[in-house]
């Protein structure tokens, strides 16, 4: 990885973080746009870093819905 998607990375990390904790699921946004005012690549890739871990919550929310309507489904059957 270049400097910075290492740098994206622990900072999408850092405010996804955050978010957890504060219920702002738009922090996101506004950080990308402070870090776009110096540097557009590193809002890039702060923004793709982002999108990832935020597809990946929504991927295990989605398995854990599923799991237990299977598990009810099978239990029920």
């Amino acid at each position: 990885m270049a400097l910075s998607d290492d740098l994206a990375d622990a900072l999408s990390a850092d405010v996804y973080a955050a978010m957890q904790e504060t219920g702002d699921d738009r922090l996101h946004e506004r950080v990308a746009k402070s870090i776009g005012a110096l540097s557009p690549t590193m809002e890039e890739a702060f923004l793709t870093a982002m999108r990832l871990r935020l597809a990946e919550q929504r991927g295990r929310q989605f398995l854990e819905s599923e799991l237990a309507r299977l598990r009810t489904a099978k239990g029920g059957a």
